[in-house]
């Protein structure tokens, strides 16, 4: 993982989806959010969230507590995906793109696409 990348657990992602999904919006809605969608309890979010500001990933402004998400969710995907391959496959990137491929049938438009970014990367 990058030295600056924030490292983010599960529990804190689903916050952090919200924000990616819908934009800016309350710290009441996104506990609401995760209570209809998980059963969580609201002290369990504003918790999360308050770890999400001080790590760095979430901004709050008031009136309302609003939350901003400070980091892309790109970078978090790039920062989880060096990590994966690093722990899960020593470093090698061709372990883990032989390891997806083997997993089920492409069809013929994926197999394009992937490609398409093979030839993208040369």
């Amino acid at each position: 993982m990058q030295k600056d990348a924030v490292k983010l657990f599960d529990s804190e992602l689903k916050v952090m989806n919200i924000l990616w999904s819908e934009g800016d919006v309350t710290a009441k809605h996104v506990a609401d959010t995760l209570t209809k969608e998980l059963g969580w309890n609201k002290n369990t979010t504003y918790t999360l969230i308050k770890r999400c500001i001080k790590k760095g990933a979430i901004e709050r402004t008031e009136p309302n507590f609003v939350c901003h998400a400070l980091i892309p969710k790109e970078k978090v995907q790039e920062a989880e995906t060096d990590e994966l391959i690093q722990k899960v496959y020593d470093g090698s990137v061709d372990k883990l793109f032989a390891a997806l491929l083997g997993r089920k049938e492409l069809s013929a438009d994926q197999i394009q696409r992937l490609r398409q970014i093979i030839d993208g990367v040369k």
